[in-house]
């Protein structure tokens, strides 16, 4: 049963990426925040393709998209809710589901059957061109069908103790507690310089 819902189910590791870079445009722990200024919105979007509408203007090459402040306002507030799935999925499913499912739900998320390399998946969009609408059923969707396949544990905060980063484990043994390996091997060497100290 778990093989069949494996090959069935279909999350796209881009996708997935991108809903972690958006909820790690805000650092906590540090104040930081990469997602002030309509500017760094049209950055964020030029470096997640699959952030993009299908028929948006950036992708069919006739020139720059139109962002706005309020398109700023809505992703902003999409991160949020991004964020906190990251961050109780694993202690709260129920209420991280309920999350995704208003989520998709305020973005108009529409399934749309896909076809390629003798493969056949739904991906999840949003029948509106507004950014935070195609962002939000991209990235919800995602994240969503990792938890169907394989379970909310996989979402997470990073457990370094200065850091508040959030990751999606996609690994086989499913037992990543670090976003970076540059955490993982600061806590290493946090625990071993702890053992070492005289008592």
């Amino acid at each position: 049963m778990e093989t069949r819902q494996m090959r069935d189910a279909y999350y796209s590791p881009l996708a997935v990426q991108t809903a972690v870079d958006l909820a790690n445009t805000l650092r906590p722990v540090k104040g930081e925040d990469a997602l002030e200024t309509v500017e760094q919105l049209r950055v964020f979007l030029d470096e997640h393709p699959a952030a993009e509408p299908p028929s948006s203007a950036a992708n069919q090459g006739t020139g720059p998209r139109h962002l706005t402040p309020a398109d700023l306002a809505e992703v902003r507030a999409l991160r949020e809710t991004v964020r906190e799935v990251l961050e109780r999925a694993d202690t709260d499913a129920d209420a991280t589901a309920a999350l995704i499912n208003a989520g998709l739900r305020r973005s108009r998320a529409i399934p749309v059957l896909r076809h390629e390399d003798d493969r056949w998946w739904t991906e999840v969009t949003s029948d509106t061109d507004r950014c935070a609408a195609h962002l939000a059923a991209t990235t919800l969707s995602a994240l969503a069908s990792v938890i169907a396949t394989l379970g909310p544990a996989r979402l997470g905060v990073c457990a370094g103790p200065t850091c508040r980063a959030t990751f999606v484990d996609l690994s086989r043994n499913g037992s990543k507690q670090y976003c970076t390996r540059t955490c993982a091997h600061r806590a290493s060497v946090a625990a071993y310089r702890s053992r070492r100290s005289p008592r």
